[in-house]
This record gives structure tokens, C-alpha cells and sequence, in this order.
């Protein structure tokens, strides 16, 4: 192969970026635009054309998959011997090499997990942390080492930041400083470290500075958008001031900012590096054109994608009655793709967080659908869900099966962490409490009492153990960044989970809509877009369809359909728990009286903070909603109200009249 033999494989602007092989070059490379084929046609016709040496080339990317998958595209193009590396691996050999003669014996060993000395660490401090705090303390430190912020510095950085860890920043940088004494008394060093010690040896020994640069001539970094500061140190020190570097990425997909990563990086290079090209590869060649301009729509000033493949279906966009529904309608519809002749390897269902996953675990089983769960556990295989299970099993065997269900399943549960409101910010203790949720909403659901709904969940469990053979993909947003497939569902769309609850400024919001280009981006031919109930749907679906219509209830069934029970302004049967306590179809227009509502929640959260109990134990807020919906006028009225109950009439009901009274 020749070098004029690569570049015919190429559009115009992968073929500019190819043969600017020399200098500081930016390319802006949008989803699906061929940006792997452009770096490796780029340093092979580098080699091929002699303007640089294979030995002298760095490749570097982000993860093993992705470094592994360079070096086999180099090695068919004629580059075989092109270093393609991750940072970490990188500087894993550069520390390994030069630790003897820079510090003297035999370099630390790398901690294959942060977990035991971040325990060690914390009780040094005085702080009590296990389970889910631990691992958050873990992401914080790596957190604060990627912005280069040592002990001393954390509580300014962190605090500039808004950060939210699991205990106070003081408390963290205590934690933070006792985990970097027991390393160094362990002579172990972390993943962050040794990109730290990596560059401080080039930094700070000329004789490393000139072997590795001499080693080293010419860079191209993969992903530049996901670049943190402590990798921009490391890279800097590589490069030595000089010019040979080229940086690929796309602001649209910068989505781990939250890790430490900064997209400024990739939007100032022109401007930081004198006389830098840029190139933007806009042509599509993964998704359809409808696909595309539903992505483009989502677009805030990053590359606009152009369509090359036109023929395929629009998107679809929908609501469902509940999140079962949802599940069930996407999971029937896996079912009708893969009789029609997708595989089942090529669907995809991504949602914002772990937790969501169970209701699409159970779906597909009912229906009979393969899945696997990428980056995640299976749901009932995750610890804190199988804890859940031992202490509901518990309570069945001692007799405490509670009074409404709802409430009692959360006050179960309380007794392994989870509260009625979410913790703040986000990281493992997060996720966990997503599961429980996610318990609390499937009882939420349920028809029986309190043992049958234990009995329900056993039975779940079971069904879902089994491995299950490859099939439908269940990834979140941010696991499924890299891939594509054929069909892809976007599901769970409500304000809370996309955007999530957390992200309040702009920057956070900003980077919420990114998420979501990247899961509608992951789509080749058709794409599904869905919410459910009568939460607030996404923020983010008014720019892609701001007339979306639910979808017909009929197709979202459920078989725990009691008759008898009507909507009382369409007449159609009521199909969830929660539709019949209103009475109607969540999907219907509500009539309540925003005011009263507000009044009643008002005074339910007052109550609760006077009783010490979460707000749910008085009402959820679906008979909350219920009652300023049929705003009952005397006490046998308000009993007929579906979770209300006799004790709760005693208890509250006088408070609750009078307040619809106003």
C-alpha cells in the first residue's frame, strides 16, 4: 500500500487532516464522522510518506479498548510499530523505568483498589466510612487529583467547585492527607500517581526530560475533550514546548467534566498553540438523516453533523403511563425487531443512571428477550439490593408487615440507608440509593400487601440470576459513549433523571443535554425517545419535539389490571396502582387546584419533620394528588380516597378537610 492508496479511502476533510502531518493540528471530529479511520490514515501516511518515524510516534487515548484498537488499525495500514497507549500505561512504563535511577530501588507496586487504605485513612481521621461512602471518598480523591489539587489545596478547589462529597471537604482533605501518608508507608502508589510522578520526573531530571522526548517526537491524543488537567501536565511535559502534537475530540460529547475532565483544552488549542490547523470532519457515515436531525436540534455551538446515509425511519417519541409501561412497551418492541430481523446484539436501551435498569431487566425477561448489562451488575446481583431483599425478607419473618405498603417498604428500607429524599451530588452512595428507589417505586406498583410484594421481588430475582446469552444491551448514557448499534431507546426522559435532579447550574445542565446527544448519536437506524407518567418530561425533549403525544394506553397494559376500576374522565380501564388511586389516567389532564396542592404538601412536610418520619409515611404524593384532585368534603368522602385508610382518617383527617377548605 502506498501513501496516495491511504488517502483514496478518505472524504475531503479526512484527507486535509491526514496530510497535515507535521505542526500543531486540532480536528473536531463529530459523532460517527470517521474520526479513528482520520488519526490512524494520519500517522500511517506520516510513516509511508517518510515525514516522520513509526518509533517516535505516542498515541494516546483513554481506555485499553480503544488504545487496542488503534494499534490493529496502524498495523493493517503499514505502521505496525506506532506506540498506541493509554496515559496510564504510558506513564506506568516511564515509572517503571526511570524510578531506579531517578529516587533509587525498586519502584512501588500500583494499588489494585483505593477501597482498604481510604478505610484505613478515615479511621486515622476519626471518620466512620464503609459500603458506598468509601468508594465516593474514593471518586473525590481521584477527583481532586485530576484538577491537581493536593490535600492542602482540596477545600478550596473543592468548594470553588461546589462539590458535594459524602462527608464534609474538611473531613475529606483530613482523609485525603492520612491516605497519602499510608501509601507512602505502604510504598504503593494509585493510578493517579502515576501520571503525578510521571510528569515530575520529566519536569524535574533532565536526563529523563531528554530520553523521553528524544523517544517521543510526535503526539496525537484521542478524546481531547476528556482531557484533565493532571493529564494536560503529563502531556505538556511530553511535548517539551514543541510543535508536533495533534488533538481530536468533540464538544459535544464532553460529558465527564464532572471526573475532572475540561473540553477547554480542545476549544482554546487554536489559540494556545501558534499557528495550530483545525479540521472539522462533519459527514456522518453511522446514522440515518433523521437520526441526525434530531441530534443536530440538540446541538449548543459544537460541530453540526451531516447526514451521508438518507433512508430510514423518523425517531419516535412517546410517553407511557408509568415506568412498567414504559419497560414493557419498549421490551415488546425489542421483541418485534429482533422477529423482523435486527439482532439482538444491535438493540440498545441507555438511561441516565444503574438504577433504572431493573425495570427493563424484569421486561425483557417477562417477554423473553436476551439482554446483558453493560458497565453495571445485574440489578438484584448489586449489594446493596441483595441486602434490601435479606431485610424485607426479614420483616416477612418477624411478623412486620406494616400497614400501606409504600410506606412501609420505605421505612424497611431505611434500616439500610435509603430516605425519601435523594443525597446530594452524585458518585456510589448515589447509585445505591437509586436501586432502593427503584424497590420503593416497583411497591409503589403492587397490588398485594406487603408479603406478596416481598414474595414478587424473590421471585424477580430468581428469574433474573440466570445468565442471560447475548442480547440487548442495557448501558447508561454515560457507558454507552464509544459504541453504536442499529436501534437504540432512550428511555426515562423526566426532569430528575435527565436532566438529573443535581444539576443545577448551567455548566451541569449544559452538560445533561450533551448526555443525551451522545445516547441519540449511539443510534444507526432507528431511535426511540420515551417518558413516562405525570412527571414533568424532560426539559431537553421540547427542542426535538415540542408536540409529542403519549402513547396509546392500550399498548401499555399492565396484567395487574383490576376491573372495575374506570378513568373518570376518558373511561378507559385503569391499568397502574397509581391511576387508580387518582382515579384517572395519568396520562389525562389533571383538574387539581396547584394552591391546595401546595397547601397539603406544605403541611405534610411540616408534620413530618414534627414526627421525625419521611413525608411519604403521611401520604405519597400520588394521594396527595388525588385528594386536591377530588377534593372530598367530609370524612366518609375522604376515606373513599384510595390511600387514605381508616388510621390515617383518624389521624389526619380534620387537618386535611380543613385545608381544602382553604
Amino acid at each position: 500500500m502506498t501513501a496516495d492508496d491511504l488517502l483514496l479511502a478518505l472524504d475531503d476533510a479526512q484527507r486535509e487532516a491526514a496530510v497535515a502531518v507535521r505542526g500543531p493540528v486540532c480536528i473536531l471530529a463529530g459523532a460517527g464522522t470517521g474520526k479513528t479511520r482520520t488519526i490512524t490514515h494520519r500517522i500511517a501516511y506520516g510513516v509511508l510518506t517518510g515525514a516522520v518515524n513509526p518509533d517516535h510516534v505516542l498515541a494516546v487515548t483513554f481506555t485499553a479498548r480503544a488504545a487496542g484498537e488503534l494499534r490493529g488499525r496502524l498495523r493493517e495500514l503499514g505502521a505496525p510499530s506506532v506506540a498506541a497507549l493509554t496515559f496510564h500505561a504510558a506513564a506506568l512504563k516511564q515509572v517503571q523505568h526511570f524510578w531506579p535511577q531517578v529516587v533509587g530501588g525498586d519502584a512501588p507496586q500500583v494499588l489494585a483498589s483505593k477501597v482498604p487504605v481510604i478505610i484505613e485513612a478515615a479511621r486515622r481521621s476519626g471518620v466512620r466510612a464503609e459500603g458506598t461512602v468509601v468508594r465516593d471518598l474514593a471518586s473525590e480523591i481521584e477527583w481532586a487529583k485530576a484538577r491537581l489539587a493536593d490535600p492542602t489545596s482540596y477545600v478550596a478547589v473543592a468548594t470553588e467547585a461546589k462539590r458535594q462529597p459524602p462527608v464534609s471537604v474538611e473531613k475529606v482533605a483530613a482523609i485525603y492527607a492520612a491516605y497519602e501518608k499510608s501509601k507512602g508507608e505502604r510504598h504503593v502508589v494509585d493510578f493517579e500517581d502515576l501520571l503525578l510522578v510521571a510528569a515530575g520526573f520529566v519536569e524535574d531530571a533532565p536526563r529523563v526530560a531528554t530520553a523521553v522526548r528524544d523517544r517521543y517526537r510526535h503526539f496525537t491524543v484521542d478524546e481531547y475533550q476528556d482531557v484533565s488537567p493532571l493529564q494536560q501536565r503529563l502531556l505538556d511535559a511530553w511535548v517539551g514546548g514543541r510543535h508536533d502534537l495533534c488533538v481530536v475530540g468533540d464538544p459535544n460529547q464532553t460529558i465527564y467534566t464532572f471526573a475532572g475532565a475540561r473540553a477547554s483544552y480542545l476549544l482554546e488549542f487554536v489559540g494556545t498553540h501558534v499557528g495550530a490547523r483545525t479540521v472539522e470532519l462533519t459527514r456522518n457515515y453511522r446514522s440515518t438523516a433523521a437520526v441526525l436531525t434530531l441530534a443536530n436540534r440538540l446541538n449548543r455551538g459544537g460541530v453540526r453533523l451531516e447526514a451521508t446515509v438518507s433512508a430510514g425511519p423518523e425517531p419516535v417519541i412517546r410517553g407511557y403511563d408509568d415506568a412498567p409501561a414504559e419497560a414493557a412497551g419498549i421490551a415488546a418492541r425489542c421483541a418485534g425487531l429482533i422477529a423482523a430481523g435486527t439482532p439482538a446484539r444491535e438493540i440498545a436501551v441507555l438511561f441516565r443512571t444503574n438504577g433504572q435498569s431493573a425495570e427493563f431487566e424484569r421486561a425483557l425477561t417477562t417477554a423473553g428477550v436476551p439482554y446483558v448489562v453493560r458497565g453495571a451488575e445485574r440489578f438484584f446481583d448489586r449489594k446493596e439490593v441483595r441486602r434490601a431483599l435479606v431485610t424485607l425478607r426479614g420483616a416477612v419473618v418477624g411478623g412486620d408487615t406494616g400497614d400501606e405498603l409504600v410506606a412501609h417498604v420505605g421505612h424497611v428500607l431505611s434500616s439500610v440507608g435509603w430516605r425519601p429524599e435523594p443525597p446530594s451530588g452524585q458518585g456510589a452512595t448515589r447509585e445505591a440509593w437509586e436501586s432502593l428507589s427503584a424497590i420503593v417505586r416497583l411497591a409503589e406498583e403492587h397490588d398485594g400487601d406487603f408479603a406478596s410484594f416481598v414474595a414478587e421481588l424473590q421471585e424477580r430475582a430468581s428469574a433474573q440470576h440466570a445468565p442471560p446469552p447475548v442480547g440487548v444491551t442495557l448501558a447508561s448514557l454515560h457507558a454507552a459513549k464509544g459504541l453504536e448499534w442499529d436501534a437504540v431507546f432512550v428511555c426515562g426522559l423526566v426532569d430528575g433523571y435527565l436532566p438529573i435532579s443535581f444539576a443545577t447550574t448551567d455548566e451541569q445542565l449544559a452538560e445533561e443535554r450533551r448526555l443525551l446527544y451522545v445516547g441519540v448519536t449511539r443510534a444507526r437506524r432507528e431511535l426511540s425517545l420515551s417518558w413516562y407518567g405525570n412527571r414533568r418530561r424532560s426539559r431537553f425533549l421540547e427542542d426535538v419535539a415540542p408536540s409529542a403525544a403519549p402513547a396509546p394506553r392500550q399498548g401499555a397494559a399492565r396484567s395487574s389490571t383490576k376491573k372495575g376500576a374506570v378513568c373518570r374522565i376518558c373511561g378507559a380501564t385503569l391499568s397502574s396502582a397509581p391511576a387508580r388511586k387518582l382515579g384517572r389516567c395519568e396520562g389525562c389532564p389533571s383538574n387539581v387546584d396547584e394552591a391546595t396542592l401546595d397547601r397539603l404538601k406544605a403541611w405534610r412536610l411540616e408534620l413530618s419533620r414534627l414526627a421525625k418520619v419521611p413525608a411519604f409515611v403521611i401520604f405519597t404524593d400520588v394521594t396527595l394528588l388525588a385528594i386536591a384532585e377530588q377534593q372530598p368534603k367530609n370524612s366518609n368522602q375522604l376515606a373513599c380516597v384510595k390511600g387514605v385508610g381508616a388510621k390515617k382518617l383518624e389521624l389526619y383527617g380534620e387537618d386535611v378537610l380543613a385545608l381544602l377548605k382553604g
